[in-house]
């Protein structure tokens, strides 16, 4: 892990932890985690480029709606099923973490394990278009009896964080690159505040279940890693064993993905445990990288050189 990591992992943790013992404190940042995200949302499309949608071979489009497929709607669904019968109050909470689009950072990670990263860009993209109408309808169709779900209402918050954002981008470079080269330096930096503020909006909100609740953090934590151990071996055996730079892109596409989106989203709706599931996964978000570099480099089947 690079020193940017670490400060980004500290930064969430402690600002979580604040919330948390300092609930009355950060009580009036509660109505705005949402519009922060739409900002966090801006700065990281701003480093995604919108030309890599332009490759329209055959062989590429296959493997990308059959990834998208995967990652939007078989995959979320099966470990649903899954959590049912091993960890039933997961369920929901797992749903809405493995539904949710592929994440603005992960041509980063993409690019820190050394594989292509048009595919990557492509699922960013795809993804980031789809999962707003397709995490609804599939939260509906599997735990629509479970759940009181207001359908028309989380299509419109998604497609608002994700698609205002993204607008915004397109008609900044057009009209506004000088401004976003100025802002462009100052990105982490940035973020690091974004995040801080949308961890204090949210987890003060749900301070009490900490505190009555412990053991779910350390549950949680478990959940959390399993996850993505699944995430990054079912991108790695879903992609031709021939194509191994496009394997390790697929690992990526599905297990780092928009989880702070996740945080945000599950506390307009739901209980305080999709929320803290979706921020345990901060660790195995950054931490992973490490043994998939390791696993890259020694394993024939994965290494991006054969």
């Amino acid at each position: 892990m690079r020193m940017n990591d670490i400060i980004l992992l500290v930064v969430i943790f402690a600002s979580a932890a604040g919330a948390i013992f300092e609930p009355e404190l950060c009580s009036p940042l509660q109505p705005y985690p949402l519009y922060f995200m739409m900002l966090l949302m801006f700065l990281s499309f701003l480093r995604i480029n919108f030309e890599s949608l332009l490759d329209t071979s055959l062989g590429s489009i296959k493997t990308l709606s059959i990834l998208v497929l995967f990652k939007l709607a078989v995959l979320p669904a099966v470990l649903y099923w899954v959590a049912l019968v091993v960890v039933p109050e997961f369920a929901i909470p797992v749903l809405l973490l493995s539904g949710i689009s592929t994440g603005v950072v992960a041509p980063f990670i993409a690019n820190l394990l050394d594989t292509e990263l048009a595919p990557v860009l492509r699922m960013v993209i795809i993804t980031s278009l789809l999962a707003p109408f397709t995490l609804p309808l599939l939260l509906k169709a599997l735990a629509g009896q479970d759940v009181n779900i207001p359908l028309e209402l989380m299509i419109r918050l998604l497609a608002t964080v994700i698609f205002v954002p993204m607008l915004a981008v397109i008609v900044a470079r057009r009209y506004f690159m000088g401004v976003l080269e100025k802002i462009l330096p100052f990105h982490f930096p940035i973020s690091l505040l974004i995040f801080a503020i949308i961890n204090l909006g949210v987890f003060s909100k749900y301070s009490y279940f900490f505190f009555q609740s412990p053991s779910v953090l350390l549950l949680s934590l478990g959940v959390a890693y399993g996850l993505s151990v699944i995430y990054y071996l079912t991108g790695f055996l879903i992609v031709p064993k021939e194509n191994s730079s496009n394997r390790i892109g697929a690992g990526v596409s599905f297990a780092i993905m928009n989880n702070v989106l996740v945080i945000v989203f599950s506390s307009h709706f739901f209980g305080p445990l999709a929320p803290t599931l979706a921020a345990m996964y901060m660790f195995p978000f950054f931490s992973m990288v490490v043994p998939i570099k390791i696993l890259v480099s020694r394993s024939q089947w994965l290494s991006p050189n054969l």
